[in-house]
Order: C-alpha cells, then sequence, then structure tokens
C-alpha cells in the first residue's frame, strides 16, 4: 500500500522512569498507514517506549510528536482523539457487555446522542465480528474475543492511529493468526496506522511493514526495518539470532 509522510517521529529520546533511564538516544519514525512493530527481548524496554508514544509518561530527554504535535498538556485532549489503545489484557469493564464497553469512549468523549452511540459501537462490533456478542459479559467470551472487543473500543473516537499491547499474548496460534487478519483488513479498509508491541514471530512476518527492535544490555535501538529484510542480511548477531529463534547454522 502506498505510506506518506511521518505520523510519529522519536528524535534522540530517552526512555523510561524519572531516575531510571531503560533506553538512550532512540530516533525512528513511523509513516502513515503503516503496521510498525515494537519488539525485543524481556525487559528491553518497548512497552516503555510505547507509554511514552501514548502519553502516559512523559520521556526524560529528546522529542516525540505525533502529526508534528508535541506531548503536552497543550495538546493533549487533541493527541488523545488522535490514537487508541488496547491494553494487553484487553482492560474490559467486567460490569458492562461487550456493547457497554464499546459505548464508553463516546458516552464520554462526544455528544452523540444514545442511539447513535449505540448504532456506533454495533458497527465496530460488527467490524471485528462480534455483531452476535454485543450482550455478552466479558467473562462469557474467549480471550481472543476480549481481544476484538478491546481493538472495537480503542476505535471508537475513529483515531488515526492504534495501538496495540501484546495482541496474540495467551492466544492460540489459530486465534493469533485470525486477529492478525483482523489488523490488516482494518489497515486496508480505513487506512489506520499500527503500531504493535509484540514479540511473535509468526504474527511479526505476517504484518509488519517494518519494526523497531531494542536491546536491554545496550540501552538502545539496535535493528530497524523490514523483519523479513532483517532475518536475513542483519550484521547482528543477537538480531540475526532473535528472528531465527536461535537456529542458524553456518
Amino acid at each position: 500500500m502506498q505510506q506518506n509522510s511521518d505520523i510519529i517521529a522519536l528524535h534522540h529520546v530517552n526512555a523510561g522512569y524519572p531516575g531510571a533511564v531503560i533506553l538512550e538516544d532512540v530516533t525512528f519514525e513511523v509513516k502513515t498507514g503503516e503496521i510498525f512493530i515494537l519488539l525485543g527481548g524481556s525487559g528491553c524496554g518497548k512497552s516503555t517506549i510505547m507509554k511514552h508514544m501514548i502519553g502516559l509518561n512523559p520521556i526524560l530527554g529528546g522529542s516525540l510528536t505525533i502529526s508534528g504535535m508535541e506531548w503536552n498538556d497543550r495538546n493533549r485532549a487533541a493527541l488523545y482523539r488522535m490514537i487508541g489503545v488496547m491494553y494487553q489484557s484487553g482492560a474490559l469493564f467486567g460490569s458492562m457487555n461487550l456493547l457497554q464497553n464499546v459505548m464508553l469512549p463516546l458516552e464520554e468523549f462526544t455528544r452523540m446522542k444514545r442511539k447513535e452511540r449505540i448504532e456506533r459501537a454495533q458497527e465496530l462490533l460488527s467490524r471485528v465480528g462480534l455483531a452476535d456478542a454485543a450482550q455478552k459479559m466479558p467473562s462469557e467470551i474467549s480471550g481472543g474475543m476480549k481481544k476484538r472487543a478491546a481493538i472495537a473500543r480503542a476505535m471508537a473516537l475513529d483515531p488515526a492511529i492504534l495501538f496495540l499491547d501484546e495482541p496474540s499474548a495467551g492466544l492460540d496460534p489459530i486465534t493469533s493468526s485470525a486477529l492478525d487478519d483482523l489488523i490488516l483488513k482494518l489497515r486496508a479498509e480505513q487506512g489506520m496506522t499500527f503500531v504493535v508491541v509484540t514479540h511473535e514471530l509468526p504474527s511479526i512476518f505476517k504484518i509488519a511493514d517494518r519494526c523497531a527492535m531494542f536491546d536491554k544490555a545496550r540501552r538502545g535501538l539496535i535493528a530497524l526495518g523490514d523483519p523479513r529484510e532483517l532475518r536475513t542480511s542483519s550484521t547482528d548477531s543477537f538480531v540475526l539470532d532473535f528472528f531465527n529463534r536461535g537456529e542458524r547454522h553456518g
């Protein structure tokens, strides 16, 4: 697909928490309409970077912009309308059915009438294959369905960017592959930009346009590009071992 200008840009970012720098001097861009993967070993900082990108934690240094806007109090409301987030567990409210969960952002951030909110939520559930599950409670559905419902809720305000935190975690291979198909479908139909935190190699090779790989020991970005190319052409032994499951020969 045709990709346009950069929608997210990190320049010389120090990532972490006050008094604890996890990653140093991180620079990369995410293009509009791209499926971009944040990956690396456990504790490498990929989830920390995402928390900075969605405005949960301020960066410790450098510059991070979304559509040219820095995360600050002046831009916060506009930026929150541009992004949707699916957290690893789904984070659905157990006391609400799926329709109510998806309607919640519409109730909090729009002036839509109740009928319009219901119609919008039903449309989103249909888009992720849950049209018949609107009245079910989170406790009554599978892990894969919870992830789909969480994606529907993340899309409620029609964001330009969807952030997905470990969408395949805890799912069997068939369900995980179906979720990958959904991500590709949503990108094709709506031109959404996706930023995905994952270490699941089948998903990475199936959906990623590019990836940024981080390393805990080196405290930084160690690879950037198409994972299918990095798997064969990287000059970094750790990167090659990661993408080839440590099964290189010769």
